[in-house]
């Protein structure tokens, strides 16, 4: 039993490491991005040796696809959660934009471009596809549920309607910088999605 005891201990301290150099990580690349990013200076306020870093994250890149997928669980969840409430495609919608919205508040303006910088780069160190990004699937399974209930038109493509949609949220929130404008794009952009998908 006791061997299993310090098993424990021992993936416990390695998992506060890896929370405290992903912490200071992203406190970096918000004040300087990711290709300005000092790894010295990560691991200095980590707490860790400098090779300490690689062995949790290979790359800086691989910090952000962690920061990426935590962030996207906590977006669906929440998003899963509220489309268990009454609601229609319009506030679906809305919805995910209120939450791709409050996560470049949350993350800053710097950190949330990096973020879909690299979601969208060629060079990304990941092979996944759409089907691995909870948000878009939440998305596409709620436009199947309008084209089921006859909101949508039936020969709606709920993948592309909802890729669309969020390249549209994205491309808003990283080129309009007026709050004001930005509002009236972002609710724009719901009213002619939604018009787009209707059944009639």
């Amino acid at each position: 039993m006791t061997p299993q005891i310090k098993q424990s201990a021992r993936e416990l301290r390695r998992l506060q490491t890896r929370e405290r150099i992903l912490g200071a990580a992203i406190a970096e690349f918000q004040a300087s991005g990711m290709a300005g990013a000092d790894v010295g200076a990560i691991v200095s306020a980590a707490g860790v040796a400098h090779g300490t870093f690689f062995f949790h994250f290979p790359s800086k890149e691989h910090v952000l696809l962690e920061l990426e997928r935590r962030e996207e669980a906590r977006m669906a969840t929440e998003f899963v959660r509220y489309l268990r409430r009454s609601h229609d495609l319009t506030a679906a919608l809305t919805k995910v934009v209120g939450l791709i919205a409050g996560l470049e508040q949350r993350l800053g303006p710097v950190l949330f471009r990096e973020l879909l910088a690299l979601h969208f780069s060629p060079t990304r160190p990941s092979d996944d596809d759409w089907s691995d990004h909870p948000v878009i699937v939440s998305l596409v399974r709620e436009i199947e549920r309008a084209r089921g209930d006859g909101e949508v038109h039936p020969e709606v493509d709920a993948f592309f309607s909802a890729a669309f949609f969020l390249l549209g949220v994205y491309g808003v929130l990283t080129t309009v910088t007026s709050s004001d404008t930005r509002d009236a794009m972002l609710a724009n952009l719901i009213t002619t999605a939604r018009r787009g998908l209707e059944s009639r």
